[in-house]
């Protein structure tokens, strides 16, 4: 059974997880385009998904350890 520590343990973890990715790669997106590289695109744009499908993992995680019904 899940208890509402495993979810606060979620939350925070899929939170700092996924704005620590997402930030680091927005940031070197930014630099790169800044700087001239337009590769920094394939960077910068994906940045927020990648953040949130952390979470979606570590979300499906948790839901599989709840008995079947």
């Amino acid at each position: 059974m899940i208890s509402r520590g495993d979810i606060l343990m979620l939350g925070i973890s899929a939170g700092v997880s996924g704005a620590l990715i997402g930030g680091l790669m927005l940031f070197a997106g930014m630099v790169l385009i800044t700087s001239g590289a337009n590769v920094g695109w394939l960077l910068l744009l994906p940045a927020a998904p990648c953040g949130a499908v952390i979470g979606w993992l570590m979300g499906r995680r948790l839901a599989a350890q709840l008995p079947p019904q």
